[in-house]
């Protein structure tokens, strides 16, 4: 009798630990990451083909695997808004439209409320504006996501622990309200700008919204490629984990959100920088998962694949050789900045002086050079040819330039296009496309996130596993 009361009891043990869900979450979106961006990262890392798998990226280090589709209520290739709302709320939404139903007349409720709701601690970061699409659908509900000033109101006005990475995209909403950081002191935070505020940070009474002292454009954190000595997405997803670490739990939601914008630029080397950073904030949560296994669960994903990154180019067939795009040594966004300061010093007259800047940035050169990689006439042909739209300062609007150049500085995507082709990388798109993203799961409830499923599903099964 004993010994069936005993065994009774181990079997009802096992069911309630089986039965309670993770106390630590952790949602990693990758912002334009899918298979290609991955596997570009993993090559980049590696010399040869031989040693691609080492070292290996940490969220391929994770037990579960899955496959994810992306599409929106109202398109197959989705915005980062209704992506980031099918992933936050599990139900989907129109494309631009931030935790709302289609019909804007519905507010969903987000995992993050969620956890709130349960006493966790909730932390969002991300290396773009902390009111950009992405990290506004854990927060926010509002009708489009371009309205950044009424989303970073929300912010501020929230009970959320920490906010960290990027800026507001509209602090003051170009002049005309109040300064969105005032507004966050009024209603408790702590607001963190500098680099030294950042590493003197042991804890905080309230709540905390850190963003990074150098911000480059648009409320956001520079490219790894181009980051110096501020603080990095690992280093704030560490300072988050060691501020809202209690025993309530929380729940910590990390956006790399450059990998889309240097993915649009088909830009592979400041894309394939900042998947490299991502994963070195995956690391940190790793480290706690270590110490925390029981407790923790990890959710490594992405929103949609952006620029139809391909690891395989026309020009260079079968062979395909990754590390090349290490001789870049900007973004295509620092490379525009330092055009337009040589330009505006009067040191960028002819294509002779663009082609120094080429050779140190980016390693290309023309015939002859005993150092480093030769262009061919067909390149240096398309490289003036967009030299000589940007000196005149237009480019004419048609669909052959818009393919060629997609928008962006012709002199900077001209460089990429060709680096990448050289490395075995090609692009179809400037815009998102409609391919299926990777997730990983490592963790309490990790099973439930193998196979091939639905966005909407990451939510649900969030959802469930906090509830």
């Amino acid at each position: 009798m004993k010994k069936a009361l005993l065994l009774f009891s181990l079997v009802v043990l096992f069911a309630l630990t089986a039965l309670a869900g993770p106390k630590y979450v952790f949602l990693f979106i990758g912002d334009g990451m899918a298979l290609p961006q991955i596997n570009a990262a993993q090559l980049f890392l590696s010399s040869s083909f031989e040693d691609a798998v080492t070292p290996k990226l940490n969220m391929l280090r994770f037990p579960v695997q899955g496959m994810t589709t992306t599409y929106s209520s109202n398109s197959f290739i989705t915005d980062s808004a209704s992506a980031g709302t099918a992933i936050a709320t599990g139900r989907k939404t129109n494309d631009g439209v931030i935790s709302m139903d289609p019909t804007l007349t519905e507010s969903y409720q987000t995992v993050a409320e969620f956890a709130k709701s349960r006493d966790m601690k909730v932390g969002i970061i991300s290396s773009v504006s902390i009111d950009h699409a992405t990290p506004a659908v854990f927060y926010a509900h509002e009708k489009s996501r371009n309205n950044y000033y009424s989303i970073g109101l929300q912010a501020v006005t929230s009970n959320y622990d920490l906010f960290g990475g990027g800026s507001f995209n509209r602090p003051d909403n170009k002049g005309k309200d109040r300064n969105l950081f005032e507004i966050a002191v009024e209603n408790g935070f702590t607001v963190v700008r500098t680099q030294e505020e950042f590493e003197s940070l042991e804890s905080v009474e309230g709540k905390v919204i850190i963003t990074n002292e150098v911000i480059p454009g648009s409320g956001a954190m520079a490219y790894e490629i181009d980051r110096e000595n501020e603080f990095s997405l690992a280093d704030i997803t560490a300072k988050a984990i060691q501020l809202l670490s209690n025993d309530n739990g929380f729940f910590i939601m990390v956006e790399s959100g450059k990998i889309d914008w240097a993915c649009h630029a088909n830009d592979a080397a400041a894309s394939v920088g900042d998947t490299i950073a991502f994963d070195k904030a995956i690391a940190e949560a790793i480290k706690f998962y270590n110490e925390h296994p029981e407790d923790t669960l990890i959710v490594v994903t992405g929103d949609h694949e952006t620029g139809g990154l391909t690891l395989g180019f026309a020009g260079t067939k079968y062979v395909a050789n990754v590390p090349t795009i290490g001789n870049q040594k900007m973004s295509y966004e620092a490379f525009d900045a330092l055009l337009s300061s040589e330009k505006a010093l009067g040191k960028l007259n002819t294509f002779e002086d663009l082609l120094v800047l080429v050779e140190d940035n980016f390693g290309l050169v023309t015939t002859g050079k005993p150092q480093g990689i030769p262009l061919n006439d067909t390149e240096i042909e398309r490289l003036r040819e967009a030299f000589g739209y940007y000196v005149n300062g237009s480019v004419p609007k048609d669909s052959r330039t818009y393919i060629l150049y997609g928008g962006y500085n012709p002199v900077s995507v001209t460089l990429t296009h060709i680096l990448n082709e050289k490395a075995g990388l090609g692009w179809t798109s400037y815009s998102h496309t409609g391919v299926p993203v990777a997730t990983f799961a490592m963790g309490v409830g990790q099973e439930m996130f193998a196979g091939f499923y639905d966005n909407t599903d990451i939510g649900k099964n969030l959802f469930k596993l906090l509830d």
